[in-house]
């Protein structure tokens, strides 16, 4: 009997878990033990820091936003500053969230009197681009890496920017809608009707500025926009539409490299404009008669200039009513400013597309000429053909500015997400309907005495060429009532003249100088 109920008793604790596992554990060597216990504690780690690893997602949330600061020396002067990165929202008429605007907003931390610190809203165009451009290749604190021209190296990234004008004003960069990581609210959201066009483009944007001047407390803050290529117009627009529907008015709006802002110029204007832009294009690549290439840049294209307003429009417009020997007279002097032959630029009958140029100008010597730097060369499977096959700045800049943002928004600032950040986003079709922005912003002049205009062009800028932006502003001020508020400034690059090195310092002083300038004295009064 006793041999029995002994039998059971050891049964029970031999098949019971928690004796088996001490009597196990009791009888392991001191040294796996210990190893065990270490592996359980990088096991409770791990699940620890998963618990604590941000979320990570492709849905942008639309009111969310995390702040870094950083330091700058601008002009030998240290400049402490914090960088907020994230998204407001854009709502309907009915209150309900249609999309989420993506924003970077620089903000110089040693100011005592925030009401007088200039605040600048900075754009880029496309349509369809993000505000990438401007903020890592112009005037933000941190810059990309490129060489002294602007072309890509390795390895990619971010360096100190000596020229941000970050000292003087804050700066927020937007990106509109599917631009960026900006994204509509969701699927069943009317994009196009509400997002993708000139004139719903320039009304959401105001309505997201004026949330963002009350989330921000900027409303005593005198008010700058920026815009580069396309953004030229959004900006011209939104002087109006702030100042018209939110009661917001401006001190400045500057133009980088501006389209042509719904100002018609068809027909012989349009193609003679073109000419001077050739010219300087030509006398980069050494492409220009002896005597014309041994004078400085700036010599040679007022001549040019004179010539295509005094001569080349009259004969575009004159046609086949044009004399034998007039005409001859004419393609000789077009082929002269523009590095083309007589033989091309009279089979072009006077009006040389720029696609054409861009092929033509060094096809002997196999290259192809970039559309919005002219300084960049590409290279065609065929030298044959009438336009290139690509343009060869565009791809350059892509290779640059793409790994350098992803880093810094993701690395440096601290943004997590999976969204892919859009270079250039789904925006088209784009309603370019009822583009009067040139109208706009010279209305905003007129009504507002505070507000004056720059210009900055890029004198190899084939797609937003310099002498069709000083155009803009001879036809935007027909009576010349607004030219001592109107300003204009050229330099050796192309569309982003700041990816040159010489040019990043100028351009960035003059808008500097343009900010200083335009800020008001206490008590100016805002009257004509």
């Amino acid at each position: 009997m006793q041999r029995t109920i002994l039998f059971y008793l050891f049964f029970i604790i031999g098949m019971n878990p928690v004796f088996s596992q001490k009597s196990t554990e009791k009888d392991k060597p001191r040294e796996e033990k210990q190893k065990e216990d270490k592996q359980k504690e990088g096991k409770l780690k791990e699940e620890k820091s998963k618990e604590e690893k941000p979320a990570i997602s492709r849905v942008l949330d639309n009111d969310k936003q995390i702040v870094t600061k950083g330091e700058a020396v601008i002009k030998g002067q240290k400049v402490p500053y914090k960088v907020t990165v994230g998204s407001l929202p854009i709502w309907n008429d009915e209150g309900q969230e249609v999309a989420g605007v993506f924003f970077n907003y620089f903000e110089r931390t040693d100011v005592s009197n925030q009401a007088k610190r200039p605040l600048v809203f900075s754009f880029n165009g496309g349509p369809g681009t993000a505000s990438v451009w401007m903020m890592i290749g112009y005037t933000g604190p941190r810059i990309l890496n490129v060489d002294d021209e602007g072309y890509p190296v390795q390895p990619y990234g971010m360096k100190d920017n000596a020229h941000s004008v970050l000292d003087v004003a804050d700066v927020v960069y937007i990106d509109p809608v599917n631009t960026g990581f900006s994204r509509p609210a969701n699927k069943d959201v009317p994009a196009n009707k509400l997002f993708y066009g000139v004139t719903a483009d320039i009304k959401y944007l105001a309505d997201w500025i004026d949330t963002f001047l009350s989330r921000y407390n900027r409303w005593a803050s005198p008010k700058y926009l920026i815009g580069e290529s396309y953004g030229t117009a959004r900006v011209s627009g939104l002087a109006l539409e702030l100042q018209k529907n939110h009661w917001i008015y401006l001190n400045g709006v500057v133009l980088v490299s501006p389209t042509d802002l719904g100002i018609e110029r068809s027909g012989p204007v349009e193609a003679a404009l073109r000419l001077p832009y050739f010219a300087a294009t030509a006398w980069y690549h050494k492409a220009l008669p002896a005597d014309l290439q041994q004078k400085d840049l700036t010599a040679v294209l007022p001549e040019v200039e004179k010539f295509t307003i005094e001569e080349y429009i009259p004969a575009i417009a004159m046609g086949g009513t044009l004399s034998e020997a007039k005409r001859k007279e004419i393609i000789t002097k077009i082929a002269r400013y523009s590095g083309l032959s007589e033989k091309s630029v009279g089979q072009q009958n006077l009006d040389i597309p720029a696609n054409f140029f861009w092929k033509e100008l060094l096809r002997d010597k196999g290259f192809t000429v970039g559309r919005l730097d002219s300084r960049y060369r590409g290279i065609d499977n065929k030298d044959a053909g009438e336009g290139p096959d690509y343009n060869a700045e565009l791809t350059s800049w892509l290779h640059s500015f793409t790994p350098a943002i992803n880093i810094y928004l993701r690395e440096e600032l601290k943004y997590k997400t999976d969204l892919r950040y859009y270079m250039f986003g789904p925006v088209y079709p784009w309603d370019r309907s009822g583009n009067k922005t040139g109208d706009n912003l010279r209305d905003a002049m007129l009504q507002n005495p505070y507000l004056h205009v720059f210009v900055q062009s890029g004198y190899y800028d084939g797609a937003c060429d310099y002498f069709n932006a000083k155009y803009n502003l001879w036809q935007m001020d027909a009576g010349g009532k607004l030219k001592d508020r109107m300003s204009w400034a050229g330099y050796r690059s192309g569309h982003m003249m700041y990816l040159r090195k010489p040019d990043i310092a100028t351009s960035n002083e003059d808008l500097r100088k343009f900010i200083e300038k335009t800020l008001t004295k206490n008590g100016q009064a805002a009257k004509f």
